[in-house]
């Protein structure tokens, strides 16, 4: 399977049967060259995708600052230390999972959920960690 069609099919999905799905989201490796994005991802500088892996090997060290992602300031909010940066701005949000070779980046908005959004992403991250991905 294509890395874009792990976009279009898994984190670009209707989530739950409701209709909604999350605003864009992409597979980028860890040194920042992107897998595969959805259409509308925002372009990001390397030194946004730097900074969240510094945050990675280094929990915390995005709090007092923020992540950012494509120009946009999310607050660092609970996620996994080592695992997931969750992130939130308004009404919506970032999820990001790490898997051994890639971030695996998620974006929503209203009336998707923190929650779904977390689903999405992770499901997948956690099924391509179990492929030695």
């Amino acid at each position: 399977m294509s890395w874009q069609t792990y976009v279009d099919d898994h984190l670009m999905c209707d989530i739950e049967g409701t209709g909604h799905h999350l605003t864009a989201a992409a597979i980028i490796g860890h040194d920042g060259s992107v897998w595969a994005q959805s259409s509308n991802f925002p372009k990001f500088s390397p030194a946004e995708i730097t900074n969240i892996m510094k945050d990675f090997d280094e929990p915390g060290s995005l709090a007092p600052t923020g992540m950012h992602l494509g120009g946009t300031k999310y607050m660092v909010i609970q996620g996994e230390p080592g695992a997931v940066i969750r992130g939130k701005k308004g009404p919506g949000g970032v999820t990001v999972k790490k898997t051994g070779q890639a971030l695996l980046l998620g974006i929503y908005e209203e009336p998707v959920t923190p929650g779904q959004c977390n689903l999405v992403v992770e499901k997948l991250g956690d099924y391509l960690l179990e492929q030695g991905m």
